[in-house]
């Protein structure tokens, strides 16, 4: 009893502390009088932008406050399909999005955003990693996001399509594959297992990779992907069909799509859809 009294006074000091990530519930707060809540399921490489996106939408609009969960898409998806109380979805990728509305669980999703992805590596290197052919060196420790996370199929993708182009070997996405050590379930997860120094590389969105310190120092830096090899990631939007605020819901992926949340994508990297 005990134990159980002090869980439940640490998730009582948590609530309402920010945005969820790796979709866990979205955090219930409390709005004033006439406030109207919004639920956002968004991707996990969306929730620096995101979060300045809810301050601004709130700011218009007096009657509502924004809850995110931010998470692996298809994670997000999933929860969405099992009732999940989500108002909006936003997706790293298209094939989330169309499965969703193919089951009749969101409206026609628009393209919002575009993203690429690079290779990030401790900011000291130890595994003196300077391109995107240096991660099949044996004896590398590479994190990657699971291969159902739409970071992780893109990456997959690119190694793929590497493995057709001369210099790299036919073989090259098994050669990574193999130094694999951790696929995790979703970006931002991989990201910080370069952070921490757990691994020697790994490939996240470009957006994810912005600068960051720690300690007084660069954590991490990136090694640019050749653009014939990136993945295009778009980024699709759209209300829930099962909104409890449908309108809140819909004027929520209009802002977005609106110059002034496209503005605040932009300042975080994320390019034009």
């Amino acid at each position: 009893m005990t134990l159980a009294f002090g869980l439940l006074l640490c998730l009582s000091s948590l609530a309402g502390c920010g945005p969820a990530l790796s979709g866990e519930p979205a955090q219930a707060r409390s709005g004033g009088p006439g406030q109207h809540e919004i639920v956002v399921f968004a991707a996990a490489s969306l929730s620096e932008p995101f979060t300045q996106i809810a301050k601004a939408f709130e700011a218009q609009h007096p009657n509502a406050y924004v809850t995110y969960s931010f998470g692996g898409s298809a994670l997000l998806r999933t929860q969405i399909e099992q009732g999940a109380p989500a108002d909006v979805f936003a997706s790293a990728d298209l094939a989330n999005a169309q499965r969703a509305r193919a089951e009749a669980l969101i409206a026609p999703e628009v393209i919002f955003a575009r993203n690429r992805l690079v290779v990030v590596v401790p900011a000291d290197n130890p595994g003196r990693v300077e391109s995107l052919a240096d991660l099949a060196r044996p004896g590398l420790k590479v994190a990657l996001a699971a291969p159902d996370v739409p970071a992780g199929a893109y990456a997959a993708e690119l190694l793929r399509r590497a493995s057709g182009v001369p210099g790299y070997g036919l073989d090259f996405a098994a050669r990574v594959d193999a130094n694999v050590v951790s696929r995790e379930p979703n970006v931002k997860q991989a990201l910080a297992r370069v952070r921490l120094g757990e691994v020697d590389a790994g490939i996240v969105y470009a957006t994810d990779a912005s600068p960051d310190t720690q300690a007084g120092r660069w954590s991490i830096r990136a090694v640019e992907i050749p653009d014939d090899l990136n993945a295009d990631a778009a980024y699709a939007i759209a209300s829930t069909s099962r909104s409890r605020n449908q309108e809140l819901a819909r004027e929520f992926v209009a802002f977005v799509i609106s110059p002034a949340g496209q503005a605040i994508l932009r300042r975080a990297g994320f390019a034009a859809p």
